[in-house]
């Protein structure tokens, strides 16, 4: 979309890199910051509070330089607003509140948002398990090991995670676990009366296998330029209200889900570790993943991307069991806290520096033109 000419004459003193309000903004603002950027913010209406006032530049506090306000967050989309982002000679950094507060319009995140995008944002979609491509496809072609998929509820001979989106929040997905044909129509016949989700929704369901393990997060960080590839740190999700269930005995957990189902609403994140002798087929798992991208949607996977995994224990050996992808900057500021990176750079870098890392680099080295689409 943007060819090599249209990003010459900039440098890190003329850029300024911009984000959607929500998410990880913060952590690109800090990593913006840091290498010399000017940030800015993209809010919708009455949700600025944070970006505006407690996170705001102030002097040698602060890393949010500007607030763009919008109605909301939709409006992005509209002229005036892309207008003023092209003559702020912005780059922007997408999240995965980009595509959930434009309704996954991905078409119009591909031909109708104009401003440079640092990464490649027609695979982006693939996160979305009724698009084609999508992350099945991706992690079929690398050879990377996910769970057993039931496409017909009839077939359920294990315990099985049900992942469909709910009917109040589009954005967010219903978990609920089946251990048999009988269990989900009886689940699914509660759970459509009580209008947690639509009949369509359950139709576009994904029914997995739940696999029994340690879930850990890798979060990797390919780069075009050097063609390399760094694990940059390690984090596990929080969620509620599993979390308080399992902090109860077996006889109030049957208790308690009298009174209120099981949900898995992601909250924050963990910093976890892991052991070195995982590392290596983590690396393998990832490397395979980028050529595959590269593969299906051409160019391929540019800048963050995290694997979400369950790690399994064996015999042979523990084995890691791949249930989700972000193909784009993950959630987690506090990966930082692992030693991955600092293992590599000798400090520990947030995902946000990486980025804005990789930018500066690219601009001193005239070849930004290789980073956004």
């Amino acid at each position: 979309m943007f060819k090599k000419g249209i990003m010459k004459n900039l440098t890190p003193s003329n850029i300024t890199i911009a984000t959607l309000g929500s998410h990880s903004a913060l952590d690109i603002c800090r990593g913006a910051k840091d290498l010399g950027f000017h940030t800015l913010v993209i809010c919708q209406k009455g949700r600025e509070g944070i970006y505006h006032t407690y996170y705001k530049t102030h002097g040698k506090t602060g890393c949010v330089d500007e607030c763009l306000i919008l109605e909301k967050f939709s409006d992005i989309l509209e002229e005036s607003v892309q207008k003023k982002l092209r003559k702020k000679n912005a780059i922007f950094i997408p999240h995965r509140s980009f595509e959930v507060y434009l309704k996954f319009d991905y078409r119009s995140i591909e031909q109708e948002f104009k401003i440079p995008i640092f990464g490649n944002r027609f695979l982006l979609k693939i996160e979305e398990r009724g698009k084609q491509p999508n992350q099945y496809n991706v992690l079929q072609k690398a050879n990377i090991k996910y769970p057993r998929q039931f496409s017909e509820p009839k077939d359920i001979d294990r315990l099985c995670l049900v992942k469909v989106l709910e009917k109040e929040r589009g954005f967010e997905r219903a978990f609920f676990l089946v251990d048999s044909y009988e269990d989900y129509k009886k689940q699914t016949k509660q759970k459509l009366k009580q209008r947690i989700f639509t009949l369509p929704q359950l139709k576009e369901s994904v029914i997995e296998e739940f696999i029994v393990g340690v879930q850990v997060n890798f979060n990797f960080f390919y780069s075009p330029m050097s063609h390399g590839l760094e694990l940059l740190g390690t984090d596990a999700r929080r969620q509620t209200n599993i979390e308080g269930f399992t902090k109860v005995t077996v006889n109030n957990q049957s208790e308690l889900l009298k009174r209120m189902p099981v949900k898995y609403e992601e909250a924050g994140h963990i910093a976890v570790t892991v052991l070195e002798s995982l590392l290596e087929d983590a690396f393998a798992i990832a490397k395979r993943f980028v050529t595959a991208t590269k593969e299906l949607i051409a160019p391929g996977i540019i800048g963050p991307f995290a694997l979400q995994t369950i790690i399994v224990p064996g015999p042979p050996k523990k084995e890691i069991v791949t249930i989700d992808v972000s193909p784009r900057m993950p959630g987690s500021p506090g990966i930082s806290a692992t030693p991955y990176s600092r293992y590599l750079y000798g400090t520990s870098l947030s995902v946000g520096n990486r980025v804005a890392m990789e930018i500066k680099n690219a601009v001193q080295c005239g070849r930004l033109h290789e980073l956004i689409t």
